[in-house]
């Protein structure tokens, strides 16, 4: 006799804090997990970037060489390099564990909003105010993009990069998808000024923040509304917003101090999470488990599920 099924449990979302982050590096402009959700960076608006392990609140190393504030971070699949960009125009390529600089890319013509590596860490590509998206050579010594795309109307705000795909936001209200085996450009407008992007896990969707304090879910094919996602306050910065960890649940950085949850099919709104006072700016999801980081004014915040048990510290001596 077959057993039935056990139901399946609730996805937990993260609502409990286990670790403040005291970055001291000014405000905090982006944070982000690595591939594996075992470390975060910070970007500052003291030009410094930084590397942490979040879950037991330690610093591993600060990184220094730009110019002016850091806007955007990412590790590669070995966490061997970072890349970030900032507002010096400029996209640096570091050693992850000597914290040199290893290669500096200049071209952009206004600063840079955001910065992704390819799937293998060959190509950085970085999309910046000038309305462009770049793509770097890591491995070559050349100074000059080896592409340019320049669609956008204007400055192009939020940049993430699947095995094959490259997605844009713009403050001209598209959502771009570039698709590099076709070589294809779709266009989805959105009508409001956008300032985050992302892909759902399943590589089906896409996710798009805009101006009007309103979340949209595309389908990644037909470019068709599947759901929009109200309640948050969002209509002066440039704010993060992510899928979970399982596509169970939307959430957004607001200008009220909080994060908001909704169901994903559903559309309501399942958690708002008092993060702070000020603007939460940036916001992390980790890869595989129910973590989030949230970055407001000078530190980054690490939430979990209520039922997640912390490392055992060793006892402070």
């Amino acid at each position: 006799m077959a057993f039935p099924e056990p139901k399946p449990k609730k996805p937990e979302l993260p609502k409990k804090l286990v670790q403040t982050l005291e970055c001291k590096q000014g405000a905090v402009r982006a944070v982000r997990f690595n591939v594996d959700g075992n470390y975060c960076l910070t970007c500052g608006s003291d030009k410094s970037l930084k590397l942490w392990n979040p879950h037991k609140g330690t610093l591993l190393k600060s990184y220094s060489g730009h110019g002016y504030e850091v806007l955007d971070a990412a590790g590669s699949f070995d966490n061997s390099q970072l890349c970030s960009c900032g507002a010096d125009k400029t996209v640096v390529l570091w050693d992850v564990a000597s914290g040199q600089v290893i290669r500096k890319f200049r071209g952009h013509a206004g600063k840079v909003n955001c910065v992704q590596f390819n799937e293998e860490a060959t190509v950085i590509l970085s999309g910046s105010i000038d309305s462009s998206v770049r793509c770097w050579d890591c491995r070559s010594r050349r100074p000059d993009p080896i592409q340019i795309l320049d669609e956008a109307k204007d400055g192009v705000s939020s940049l993430k990069v699947s095995d094959y795909e490259i997605l844009s936001g713009s403050v001209d209200g598209r959502v771009r998808r570039y698709d590099l085996r076709a070589g294809e450009l779709y266009s989805d407008y959105v009508g409001s000024p956008v300032t985050s992007v992302c892909f759902s896990k399943d590589g089906q969707c896409t996710l798009a923040a805009s101006l009007d304090s309103t979340l949209r879910l595309l389908d990644k094919d037909t470019g068709e509304l599947l759901g929009e996602y109200t309640g948050h306050k969002n209509t002066a910065y440039k704010l993060d917003c992510c899928l979970s960890e399982k596509d169970t649940h939307v959430a957004s950085c607001s200008e009220d101090g909080q994060v908001y949850f909704w169901d994903l099919v559903e559309g309501s709104l399942t958690l708002s999470l008092p993060v702070g006072r000020g603007v939460v700016q940036s916001l992390s999801f980790h890869p595989s488990e129910p973590g989030l980081l949230t970055a407001t004014e000078g530190r980054v915040q690490f939430w979990r599920e209520e039922t997640h048990t912390a490392e055992e510290q060793p006892p402070a001596c």
